[in-house]
């Protein structure tokens, strides 16, 4: 399986996803016409399926315009009503094949209620949308703490080596707070350096891996003894804890 990241709106990112076998291409969401009709132009590709996380118009925004008779169109069943011209549905455990794949669906809410993420297994990628970030996760729109915290435990439960597209170019921000919030941490502070140097470089720090955040991001690592004494809640649940991270990173 191929991808091809791209550049989308202010600090947004699209991928393309195609199987060269089949032929068959997908975007894994669609936040501008414009930038993805020209990562396809780019690549040689045609644009055979559409796969949306969530509804925010930074995700949907060339819906409309991309979408056709030859495409199909796949978003969260929780999110039907607000996301216009899904041709299939999906929930929790559903399967849609895909060049190959049965890409399975992880109901991910938090930053929002019918969130979704994508996991082709059989190519180690999975693509989390807004849920989690490189170093971060969602800002909690429609969703609880225990949402979220829920959601990133399914994806971190993935095998480390899973590559995670997310759908922003935060981590520059994201990993300058996270040293805030796990202090002691040494293997996120070499991380720091290393998204400091590819953001002077340009170089995008998406994809990331389920291994790395296991061990750098504190949204993820809320359940572990460091995160907790760093914010002064030792003893407590993961689910508070990443409700203090949560609102200290909102205020950074």
């Amino acid at each position: 399986m191929e991808t091809h990241l791209f550049a989308c709106l202010s600090d947004n990112y699209g991928v393309l996803v195609h199987d060269p076998d089949s032929g068959e291409t997908a975007a894994i969401d669609v936040p501008e016409e414009a930038a993805v009709r020209q990562a396809l132009a780019d690549t040689g590709w045609t644009l055979t399926h559409i796969f949306i996380t969530h509804h925010h118009n930074d995700h949907i925004g060339g819906l409309e315009a991309l979408n056709g008779p030859d495409i199909k169109v796949i978003g969260p069943k929780r999110d039907e009503h607000r996301i216009p011209g899904l041709d299939v549905t999906v929930s929790e455990n559903d399967t849609v094949p895909f060049g190959g794949e049965d890409v399975e669906v992880l109901e991910t809410p938090g930053h929002t209620s019918g969130h979704v993420t994508y996991y082709m297994r059989k190519a180690g990628l999975a693509f989390a949308g807004d849920t989690m970030f490189t170093l971060g996760c969602g800002r909690l729109f429609e969703g609880t703490p225990a949402d979220m915290w829920s959601s990133l435990k399914k994806i971190s439960a993935l095998p480390a080596s899973t590559k995670v597209f997310s759908g922003h170019e935060y981590t520059l921000s994201n990993a300058r707070f996270a040293v805030t919030a796990d202090p002691t941490n040494e293997k996120l502070k070499a991380r720091l350096n290393e998204v400091e140097k590819k953001t002077e470089q340009g170089t995008p720090t998406v994809p990331t891996t389920v291994g790395e955040e296991l061990e750098t991001n504190p949204f993820v690592r809320a359940g572990t003894v460091e995160v907790a004494e760093a914010m002064g809640l030792a003893g407590e649940s993961p689910e508070t804890v990443l409700a203090e991270v949560r609102k200290r990173k909102d205020n950074f």
